[in-house]
């Protein structure tokens, strides 16, 4: 019998104006990092802090030597039309 995978939940924040965006996410023992959710106040939006996540997500997941499995609907806009990010990409 193989043991389970252990996964680890967290979040990258974002605060600005008194309130928080941020990115969920969760990684493996395996080599992943799953992005979840992103999500930004609708007062912040349109200033670039979905970007700044998705992008320190994507830092983390180099520092690490991490595969990135997309989830998130904003993540995956983001590696679309940031060529950059698609070689950390394993599933999306």
């Amino acid at each position: 019998m193989t043991e389970p995978s252990k996964v680890t939940r967290s979040r990258f924040e974002i605060e600005e104006e008194g309130k928080t965006g941020f990115l969920d996410f969760e990684v493996d023992d395996q080599g992943w990092m799953t992005l979840w959710h992103t999500e930004v106040p609708e007062e912040l939006r349109g200033r670039g802090l979905g970007l700044q996540l998705v992008t320190a997500a994507f830092d983390y997941a180099k520092e690490h030597s991490l595969r990135v499995d997309v989830l998130c609907p904003y993540a995956q806009k983001v590696v679309a039309t940031h060529p950059e990010f698609e070689a950390l990409v394993g599933r999306r």
